[in-house]
């Protein structure tokens, strides 16, 4: 006998790289009571597997944003892609490796898409292709890219942030989401490292204390891109094509900042206020840059100081949301307070 039951009513969704620290908060996001986004099926493509969800809706995918093949199948009767998939990389990784997944996969995924004929694509992009090592205040979406680039991953966020507003046109409606620096629960980047240093009893910061820059809570950068996601696919033009930058609060010093996290999880930070000089901190990376190299064929890691670390956490860059705001209508659902206290809670000693 068939069934009475109706399919519910919603949007088929392809994210990739969504078993990442970002991505699983798109995920929950979507899944939400909440969500912008009423969703029938969820689909996941990374080369890990999604954990926590037992959500009928959500379905997984092993691959690799490489294999063109895969993404074309992966895109069969989707909606929207929302493209996450990426390296992270501050100058460790092979520049090869950088623009084969994060440049050639983003031109595999728009090409599956076009052969599908996905409505909309909303693309993970960074705030670092504007970044070329000097200090940047007050900038803004207006402002223009560099002539070059600090590091492979800054060229390859540029290039595959170009190939996406590109692609906009009819029949792919296409933006861009530049996240600041993104903090939460599971961070793979700051507060875990700054732990480490903490548990080892000699707690040390870079620079001077005076740079700054901006910080976003990762369910706050989720949250932009349902929002941006939801305005492509209601037919809103003015979002069609455009880059967004994503924060959530004022400028601040990268170490004052995250140092509040270290102690509220119950880590002793001392000395109190060591501070390493830039210049000494940039010698120190290319040692350790150098290591990593010489290491490489033996075994593969990527050092907790870099040129690009020194460099980013001891220059200016600050921005704000108010294009996201003004277009899209983005306003922060997680406060500071809320963002804090869920961080604290996840890296907690208790």
């Amino acid at each position: 006998m068939a069934s009475d039951q109706t399919i519910p009513s919603g949007y088929n969704i392809l994210l990739t790289g969504g078993s990442g620290f970002l991505g699983t908060s798109i995920i929950q996001e979507i899944l939400g009571e909440d969500t912008l986004l009423p969703v029938k099926q969820l689909r996941v493509l990374d080369l890990l597997p999604v954990k926590g969800h037992s959500d009928p809706r959500i379905s997984f995918i092993h691959g690799d944003v490489r294999d063109s093949a895969l993404l074309v199948t992966a895109c069969k009767e989707i909606d929207l892609v929302i493209h996450s998939a990426a390296i992270v990389d501050w100058g460790t990784k092979s520049r090869e490796e950088i623009m084969s997944v994060n440049f050639q996969g983003t031109l595999n995924m728009i090409e599956a898409a076009r052969s599908n004929k996905v409505r909309a694509m909303v693309f993970t992009s960074s705030l670092d292709v504007l970044f070329d090592g000097k200090p940047l205040r007050d900038v803004n979406e207006k402002t223009p890219y560099p002539e070059t680039h600090s590091t492979s991953y800054c060229e390859s966020k540029y290039q595959a942030e170009m190939a996406v507003k590109n692609a906009n046109d009819d029949q792919l409606k296409t933006c861009i989401i530049r996240p600041s620096d993104i903090f939460g629960e599971g961070d793979p980047y700051h507060i875990g490292s700054l732990i480490d240093m903490a548990r080892g009893g000699f707690y040390v910061r870079l620079g001077n204390g005076k740079s700054k820059c901006q910080h976003v809570y990762v369910g706050n950068v989720a949250h932009a891109h349902i929002g941006a996601a939801a305005a492509l696919l209601n037919g809103e033009t003015v979002v069609e094509g455009q880059a967004y930058f994503i924060t959530d609060g004022p400028a601040t010093n990268f170490f004052t900042f995250f140092d509040r996290f270290v102690e509220g999880a119950g880590y002793r930070i001392w000395p109190k206020n060591i501070w390493l000089p830039r210049r000494l901190a940039f010698g120190m990376g290319c040692v350790s840059e150098a290591v990593a190299f010489l290491w490489r064929p033996i075994k593969k890691y990527s050092p907790k100081m870099s040129r690009f670390a020194v460099t980013y956490t001891c220059t200016d860059y600050t921005f704000g949301s108010d294009k996201a705001r003004d277009e899209f209508g983005f306003v922060p659902k997680y406060s500071r307070e809320e963002a804090f206290d869920r961080t604290v809670k996840y890296f907690s000693k208790d």
